[in-house]
């Protein structure tokens, strides 16, 4: 499949560039400072503008799905399912963010006295984000959330998925490694089962 991620040289991006790659699939690295040093026959970083839809909409044209991996703070969901739309391609998924998830029926993570107050301007963006989305009747879209701490680890391949709810193990703890996301997200790309939905990744 051919596949353009916007943001792909951010943490997430490089993870989701990388599972795609290993699986053969061809990557349009998408991002406002581009590194073609990698770039080979099956990848091709270009530059591209959250904020400017109608030239990202060029970029995204003839490609089987979009992933947007950029800040909520450094996007507009209108946007980019602008770019989308004006692209003509359908499948479009979001690296979502864990401040929307319940941790209790009608208790948003993100409303928890604990939640960290540096990441709070983020995690209400990408509320407004997801609440845009779900009025989107036009796109396949996907809006998939990590858990808690969402950070550098390894790739298991050994994870849970869930859908509104925040996913704590065992111990305590909600995380996930942004190489197992990158599986999860590379999974749905390939067999989709989350159209218009959101779902998450957790261990």
């Amino acid at each position: 499949m051919h596949i353009a991620i916007v943001g792909a040289t951010g943490n997430v991006g490089k993870r989701i560039t990388a599972e795609a790659l290993a699986r053969g699939h061809h990557v349009t690295a998408i991002s406002r400072n581009p590194d073609n040093s990698g770039d080979n026959e099956q990848l091709r970083s270009v530059h591209g503008d959250a904020h400017k839809p109608m030239a990202l909409a060029q970029s995204l044209a003839g490609h089987g799905a979009v992933v947007s991996a950029v800040m909520f703070l450094q996007s507009d969901p209108a946007q980019l399912v602008d770019a989308v739309r004006a692209s003509g391609v359908k499948r479009y998924l979001a690296v979502g963010g864990a401040g929307s998830l319940e941790v209790a029926p009608g208790r948003l993570n993100i409303d928890e006295p604990d939640f960290p107050a540096f990441a709070k301007a983020e995690a209400a963006r990408g509320k407004a984000f997801l609440d845009y989305l779900r009025e989107v009747r036009d796109l396949d879209w996907t809006f998939l959330s990590p858990s808690s701490i969402f950070t550098a680890g390894k790739r298991t391949g050994v994870f849970r998925l869930g859908k509104d709810a925040l996913l704590t193990g065992a111990d305590g703890k909600s995380w996930i490694s942004y190489e197992d996301y990158a599986v999860a997200l590379l999974d749905e790309i390939e067999r989709p089962q989350h159209i218009r939905e959101r779902f998450t990744v957790g261990y």
